[in-house]
């Protein structure tokens, strides 16, 4: 059943999922807060958009469960896509969303999490996995994601629900260089040499961050859909070494793109310490898991599914807009 939204609030609103989600919101004429610390930053990309009707700013912490509080007032949805470097994830990832979940609970709003699949640990023979698939996390990482979802879920909030979504890897126009893909697309196209965060053989999952925010603002508006895991699975499996080729394509650039595996990283981590972070969970690029669509397509239909040569070409083409803009 659908129910009835008429006010949304996205918390991380200038992140890569954050400004999708808003978009789609604002596409289907809800009225939507963008949520972040960064006045500047927010009207920055309130201009992107044009300034749409419908769209208001609010800063604030999200740590701070007042902010979250006050920013929040008439939602009846609250996005939750902010997010934590990795280096900082194992002490400040519940604290974000114990304070999210305090305001939600106050409010009487519904919370939508935005996650990724660490939680589920190594994976078996079956592919693509379902929600159901048993969460045995072997990393630091998959075990803090796996503290989240039991907070999440928990009793103790007793006047809201939840749902958490759970994307793959992703890329698209408005990914940034925190995501997997986003330093290697940028690198290409501006013609630079780049790097490949893990194997380049192996096919793996990626999603495309617009079908995304459909699934994801879909799911929101179901009753039924809350209390809830549920995957956002990409358009199918794709080589490190076939985005490269496509992007390449696209940039009409081709300067050489350098796998990164657990020595560059560690040394790269001397000087940018997330980097580091990321070894272990390397095992994700050689042993990937696929997110099966099942659950969804029965409760909302057909998974939008934008081919990698049309997204891929349309990231490049927007990281280039913004790069020529910034010259």
């Amino acid at each position: 059943m659908m129910n009835k939204t008429t006010k949304a609030i996205v918390l991380g609103a200038t992140g890569g999922t954050g400004t999708v989600i808003i978009a789609e919101l604002l596409r289907k004429g809800i009225e939507t807060v963008a949520f972040g610390r960064s006045l500047p930053k927010l009207e920055q990309f309130a201009a992107k958009l044009g300034h749409p009707a419908g769209l208001s700013l609010r800063t604030g912490d999200v740590f701070k469960p007042e902010d979250v509080f006050k920013a929040a007032q008439g939602a009846d949805i609250i996005f939750h896509s902010a997010s934590v470097p990795y280096n900082e994830m194992s002490t400040r990832l519940l604290p974000m969303g114990e304070a999210v979940m305090e305001a939600a609970d106050r409010l009487g709003a519904r919370v939508v999490a935005v996650d990724g699949i660490y939680p589920y640990g190594r994976r078996k023979d079956e592919q693509p996995i379902t929600e159901e698939f048993p969460k045995n996390p072997h990393t630091q990482k998959g075990k803090t994601k796996l503290e989240f979802e039991r907070m999440f879920f928990s009793a103790r909030w007793s006047h809201t629900q939840g749902m958490i979504v759970r994307l793959p890897d992703y890329y698209g126009p408005t990914a940034n260089e925190a995501s997997y893909l986003g330093s290697t697309l940028d690198a290409i196209a501006a013609g630079k040499p780049g790097m490949f965060v893990g194997n380049m053989t192996v096919p793996r999952e990626y999603v495309y961050l617009p079908d995304a925010a459909v699934m994801i603002v879909e799911l929101a508006l179901r009753e039924e859909a809350y209390g809830q895991n549920w995957n956002i699975p990409g358009a199918g499996t794709i080589s490190g070494r076939e985005i490269v080729r496509i992007a390449r394509m696209a940039s009409g650039k081709s300067k050489p793109v350098i796998p990164l595996g657990a020595f560059g990283l560690s040394l790269l981590g001397l000087f940018v310490p997330v980097m580091k972070e990321i070894v272990e969970m390397l095992y994700l690029t050689k042993e990937p898991l696929r997110l099966s669509g099942r659950k969804y397509e029965r409760l909302v239909g057909p998974i939008p599914t934008t081919s990698f040569e049309e997204g891929i070409r349309e990231t490049i083409q927007a990281i280039q807009s913004r790069q020529a803009k910034s010259l």
